[in-house]
């Protein structure tokens, strides 16, 4: 039996995913792409973690953004040994995405681009991880000082698209403003659009969660791989 316990008079939240088992333990993965641990990247993603924390979901923030990592070399020895052939963080995480019900990805915009390092990051982690990530929730969370907010948030949810995630969706396109570390708590509007998404997430990681229970996850066809050069 499944048991729904929600509605509050700001609206309806799911606040239990409760089965026969007990209560249903969560965790989304949060990656900071930032080259500053504290930076305005932090401050978004902090302020996602204290509405996860009141919904009993359980966070863990990587700081990815300042560490050496190198691109994808299309090696593919991922699929003859289940990771990349580059021991670093890429590896370090492959097993926390893989347990996670939701991943959070936060850049800076470089250029109306997400810092390098952490799409270098994101490639090799996606590319070399073989297990199936349908129905993990992504969202993608932007800041900068004036604008590429959309085009890095656009480019950061091109990873969620390609592995049968759903992306969480909240009030506005996700992104913070901010020049020098902390200007981002200045900004109330980019603060709440946070808190909303955070609770979007969490009210989808759920759902899904109730569903999985009822009806499994829906079936895939047999990949048709068509190349335009035959």
């Amino acid at each position: 039996k499944l048991d729904l316990r929600a509605a509050d008079n700001k609206g309806w939240r799911i606040r239990e995913a409760i089965t026969e088992k007990g209560r249903i333990a969560m965790k989304v993965l949060m990656i900071n792409g930032s080259p500053r641990a504290a930076g305005n990247t932090y401050i978004a993603l902090h302020e996602m973690e204290k509405i996860f924390a009141g919904e009993g979901i359980e966070t863990e923030i990587l700081h990815i953004g300042n560490k050496d990592i190198r691109g994808c070399i299309g090696c593919r020895k991922c699929a003859e040994t289940g990771k990349c052939v580059f021991n670093d963080p890429v590896n370090e995480t492959a097993g926390k995405f893989e347990e996670c019900d939701g991943l959070v990805v936060g850049s800076p915009v470089y250029y109306a681009s997400a810092n390098a390092t952490l799409i270098a990051f994101l490639t090799r982690l996606f590319y070399s991880t073989h297990f199936d990530k349908t129905m993990k929730v992504g969202a993608a969370v932007a800041a900068a000082r004036r604008g590429g907010l959309t085009a890095t948030y656009d480019e950061l949810n091109k990873f969620f698209g390609i592995s049968g995630m759903p992306v969480a969706s909240g009030q506005y396109w996700n992104g913070i403003h901010g020049t020098l570390p902390g200007e981002a708590r200045q900004d109330a509007e980019g603060l709440q659009m946070m808190r909303t998404l955070a609770q979007n997430m969490a009210f989808l990681m759920k759902s899904i969660a109730l569903g999985k229970e009822k009806y499994g996850i829906p079936e895939k066809e047999p990949f048709e791989r068509t190349n335009f050069i035959r």
